[in-house]
């Protein structure tokens, strides 16, 4: 386990540096979705931890799901998203920060079905292949 989490943290650390160094063109991109680097401060440490994660755009805002890729455990990071008052993104060379919100219930349920499915519908069988409840965060 320990190792497999090693090799998770070198892939997101290269990951993010070939976005970075490249203003989005490597890495820009997943699944037909745009990337975004998020950098969210660590719920327990403080520390900020950055990301690439897949986002859609919604009404102003950036929505990004905590799918893991259908893996079991929810992602650190949407942990930490959700334990935030704010947090930092990166398109390409714009660097904003934003103020993250994981909805509950009937909202979350609502961008799940009419913007999430409705855009990417893979993320369905991410869902089922995981057994829990993806989250949607959304930051403006």
């Amino acid at each position: 386990m320990k190792v497999m989490r090693r090799l998770m943290r070198m892939g997101n650390s290269l990951g993010v540096s070939l976005y970075r160094r490249s203003h989005g063109r490597i890495n820009g991109s997943g699944r037909g979705l745009p990337v975004l680097l998020l950098t969210v401060p660590g719920r327990r440490s403080g520390q900020p931890h950055t990301v690439p994660v897949v986002y859609m755009e919604h009404d102003g805002a950036h929505l990004v799901m905590g799918s893991g890729g259908g893996s079991k455990p929810e992602p650190q990071w949407m942990r930490n998203l959700r334990a935030a008052s704010n947090a930092t993104i990166q398109i390409r060379d714009d660097v904003r920060e934003v103020t993250p919100h994981v909805p509950t219930g009937a909202e979350r349920d609502r961008l799940w079905h009419d913007v999430v499915l409705a855009r990417a519908p893979f993320f369905a069988d991410y869902e089922r292949k995981s057994g829990r409840t993806i989250s949607v965060g959304v930051l403006r």
